[in-house]
């Protein structure tokens, strides 16, 4: 696939006043509303800040080609919603566009984007530390996946690194190493200015059919409460009637083998029945702002009363 037809995410990183938090939502499901008639758009994820990790929204816009998102980047639209939302911001954006081939954006646990205005001229050089900041955090522990984007000429000033950690402790541990902040000492010189931002996230990928266009994903503690009831079952009733009576038994397979099995089971198994079960409890996942206490409540009981029945009929069972 040529670089023009490949899909591109534009992810855009911004500090809102706090007093301003539920207006710039609004705001965000309106420009959803426009963005979604413009033409090679494919989705929008916003991702509402989890201090004290990630402390800016964080909205990935999908388009087709790298020619749909520059139309959507400088169309009369864009800079319409834009002027809008100015008196709400603190800072300045970040706005990067990334090639979603090679994994894309899709998220670790933690993700930190790095962004680099390099003095005009010195572009090679700093590309050569690039190469070396990259060959050391490589060997960085939790590193799940790192991503270069060069600057683009009239479209994006920076240079972007993203970088994907499995936690936010590897993640701070290598951003406060003493050998990154030595090259980054190295760095300064060539470039005009540098900063990163931070983003997190858990289970969205397995929410993303529930959840409304432009609106944020469910909140975590719920979206583990789902996993559980539906991880819970699979793991029991796959022990009780595979594992241990035809691994374990008729096999002789090895505990750590029959558990391998049984663990890749459960992960293909769940990924397909949290989306249905997730459906059934959209309401519950993502209430109205109206009565959402009441909602919560109700939800939360509702699975607190399921997980009770599993446990007293699998204890029956046993």
């Amino acid at each position: 696939m040529s670089e023009a037809a490949a899909s591109v995410s534009i992810v855009t990183q911004t500090c809102v006043r706090p007093e301003c938090a539920d207006a710039f939502a609004r705001w965000q499901g309106e420009t959803s509303r426009v963005i979604s008639r413009f033409p090679g758009f494919i989705e929008q994820r916003l991702m509402p800040p989890q201090p004290p990790l990630q402390v800016d929204w964080v909205i990935l816009q999908r388009f087709g080609s790298l020619q749909d998102a520059t139309r959507w980047l400088g169309s009369p639209e864009r800079q319409s919603r834009i002027e809008g939302v100015a008196s709400m911001l603190v800072g300045r954006d970040d706005v990067h566009i990334v090639r979603d081939d090679a994994g894309g954006v899709r998220t670790a646990p933690v993700s930190a984007v790095i962004s680099t205005r390099v003095k005009p001229g010195l572009e090679a050089e700093y590309l050569k530390w690039e190469q070396k900041i990259a060959a050391a955090q490589s060997k960085a522990a939790g590193l799940q996946g790192y991503r270069f984007e060069p600057a683009v000429p009239g479209l994006q000033d920076d240079f972007v690194a993203i970088l994907r950690f499995d936690s936010e402790a590897n993640l701070k541990a290598w951003l406060d190493s003493p050998e990154r902040r030595q090259l980054l000492d190295e760095a300064a010189p060539l470039a005009e200015e540098f900063h990163t931002r931070t983003a997190q996230s858990g289970f969205e990928q397995w929410f993303r059919d529930t959840t409304p266009l432009g609106a944020p994903p469910p909140a975590a503690w719920k979206m583990n409460m789902i996993v559980l009831l539906t991880l819970y079952p699979v793991v029991f009733l796959w022990g009780l009637w595979v594992s241990t009576p035809l691994l374990t038994g008729l096999l002789h397979l090895n505990f750590p083998v029959a558990l391998f099995i049984g663990n890749a089971f459960s992960v293909i198994l769940t990924s397909y029945l949290v989306p249905w079960t997730a459906k059934r409890l959209d309401w519950w996942l993502t209430p109205p702002k109206a009565g959402r206490t009441l909602v919560d409540l109700k939800g939360t009981c509702l699975l607190i009363a399921a997980y009770a029945i599993m446990v007293v009929l699998f204890w029956k069972v046993l």
